[in-house]
């Protein structure tokens, strides 16, 4: 209830402000299980997505959001329960697995759900290679995995920035990636990979970014 006040509130305000480019909002199913894999660009990301799509839809985000003290605090943490964001350790030595966990209960309850296949922002704009994160999910729900294209979020907020500025944003959703009964007999693996690919190649197309050609370092990023 909470969710749903905040976002009719939310939703009309922020697109009178920032009137964003909204691409493909009907590839996104309205209902069942459905993962939302997006390019990650910044902080504000796990915003402008959860208030373009149709349908409510569930981030992972730092513990550390839910927990800062001070008026910022107050806000960015009133500002990620109103989105339905779900707190996460990343500092736990299980954090990628409750991580996943955490996503996998939300599409098992026929939710949908947002992952950066990336892992954590990119610093220099380009597309890094997707780790397999949200393929595993997808294979364990039986369900389509709709790829992201976000373009000009970091002008919204600039790394560094604590306040978000005025910036155009576009954000495309594109042709959903089914993967229900494509990898029978396949190793679990390399269907996981296959998939990873699939997402990775489909979000460039969206966002026309440069290749990274490796994987996000988070330690040299994050």
């Amino acid at each position: 209830m909470f969710y749903r006040l905040v976002h009719s509130v939310l939703k009309p305000v922020t697109h009178a402000i920032y009137r964003p480019r909204i691409e493909g909002m009907d590839n996104v199913p309205r209902r069942g299980p459905v993962i939302l894999a997006s390019n990650h660009l910044s902080f504000i990301d796990s915003f402008v997505i959860p208030l373009a799509a149709p349908r409510q839809v569930a981030f992972l985000a730092k513990a550390e959001y839910f927990t800062g003290t001070g008026v910022v605090g107050a806000i960015r943490r009133e500002m990620f329960e109103a989105v339905g964001a779900i707190p996460v350790d990343r500092d736990s030595s299980r954090a990628a697995q409750q991580s996943l966990e955490a996503q996998l209960e939300v599409l098992r309850r026929g939710g949908a759900t947002g992952i950066y296949p990336e892992g954590t922002r990119s610093r220099d704009g380009r597309l890094y290679k997707g780790k397999t994160g949200a393929a595993w999910l997808a294979l364990q729900a039986g369900c389509p995995i709709v790829p992201v294209g976000l373009i000009g979020t970091p002008d919204i907020q600039p790394v560094g920035a604590r306040w978000p500025r005025i910036a155009k944003v576009t954000v495309r959703f594109g042709t959903p990636i089914e993967v229900a009964g494509r990898f029978d007999g396949i190793p679990a693996a390399k269907a996981r990979r296959q998939v990873t690919d699939e997402v990775m190649a489909a979000i460039h197309e969206l966002t026309g970014q440069e290749l990274a050609g490796t994987t996000n370092d988070r330690s040299a990023q994050a």
